[in-house]
């Protein structure tokens, strides 16, 4: 599921800025790609080699593998800009199983138009990444190797179209959506009410980043469809060249049943924390909760619900500009017995996870 490129990507990684200079342009084309290979190692040992079912990204046991790789297309002349990028791996598989055919190796599809000589006013539509949250599906641009819970099962990717004002000073963007649906390319079928959302991202100072997103829609068919309202709230705070902070916030409520006044809820908040030191070194540990105790889009079947508090240590390598070797330490609890340990269940889960990604 999700993420905003926009925020990760300012702070996201050792190599990111420098990795610009490294794709390829002509006029107003520019192609670029990325790929990043990891080995994660559940200490549950599942059987089938898939880590617990609400991992979404770096999501196989025990063996080496492909996470996401891309190569993309860029077009832009200062008018009309538009993006089409595919991709393969073990994350294209768990995120774009139910899409059908060809769609489900579309990373981004997109186009769009500026409505105004004088103003940054642009309407898009087409495929394009989550305005939820501040973690995206490419990893190298995130400050911890694997994803949060958050951003695990809010969607990464959507389609539709959205209307993107930003100031002139670039410090004030303001994005209205209409949407398919919760990441999804096509519209649930029997569903006949579109989806859409709203996102509020305020840079003050090159140190702070500030945003608010949010959804509306409904899931199921039409004859039992419940509405869901999601909010999403992170502030990222540069606090010195080599230290930040990241804090988020997640709220989500969906409908018990269609017509219901009674509503099933989601709390889940993160903290991440950033140290860069040595030019190639750089150290991120990352402490977060998700509770959904009624299974609103993590089911357990259990008494209590998903309440699972996670702890992450992440130490990144970059050997050259374009390049970044990681290695992750995770540890996961839960309140109930929810992971299952050879053939019993347990409370408790722990991953190590380690990448090499490489853009160009």
């Amino acid at each position: 599921m999700k993420t905003l490129l926009i925020a990760a990507g300012l702070f996201g990684s050792v190599v990111t800025a420098q990795a610009q200079d490294t794709v390829k342009k002509s006029g107003n084309l520019t192609i670029s790609g990325y790929a990043e290979l990891y080995y994660g190692f559940d200490f549950n040992k599942p059987a089938d080699n898939n880590r617990p079912g609400f991992v979404y990204s770096h999501n196989r046991h025990n063996e080496a593998n492909l996470n996401l790789g891309f190569i993309k297309a860029n077009y832009d002349n200062g008018s009309i800009r538009a993006n089409m990028a595919l991709m393969a791996g073990t994350y294209a598989n768990a995120n774009l199983a139910a899409e059908q055919g060809v769609l489900k190796n579309v990373f981004e599809a997109n186009a769009g138009i500026k409505l105004s000589k004088t103003a940054n006013l642009w309407v898009d539509g087409g495929i394009f990444a989550s305005h939820i949250g501040f973690e995206s599906a490419i990893s190298k641009d995130c400050w911890v190797l694997t994803r949060n819970i958050s951003s695990e099962n809010t969607p990464y990717y959507e389609s539709g179209a959205k209307l993107t004002y930003t100031t002139n000073n670039g410090k004030l963007t303001l994005t209205g959506l209409y949407l398919n649906g919760w990441q999804r390319i096509n519209r649930q079928n029997g569903n006949s009410k579109p989806a859409g959302g709203v996102q509020v991202y305020y840079k003050p100072t090159d140190k702070i980043t500030l945003n608010y997103s949010n959804y509306l829609g409904t899931e199921g068919a039409d004859s039992i469809r419940t509405r869901r309202f999601y909010h999403n709230f992170y502030g990222i705070f540069q606090l010195t060249n080599a230290f930040g902070i990241t804090a988020g916030f997640d709220y989500g409520t969906q409908q018990a049943a269609k017509g219901s006044n009674d509503y099933n809820h989601i709390i889940s908040p993160v903290a991440i924390a950033r140290y860069q030191f040595a030019g190639k070194y750089a150290i991120a540990g990352r402490v977060e909760y998700y509770q959904d105790k009624n299974g609103m889009l993590i089911s357990t079947g259990t008494p209590n619900g998903f309440k699972t508090t996670g702890y992450s240590l992440n130490f990144d390598y970059a050997p050259v500009a374009n390049a970044l070797i990681r290695l992750e330490g995770k540890v996961y609890n839960s309140k109930d017995k929810i992971f299952a340990r050879q053939d019993a269940l347990v409370n408790y889960n722990s991953l190590l996870t380690a990448s090499f990604a490489v853009s160009f």
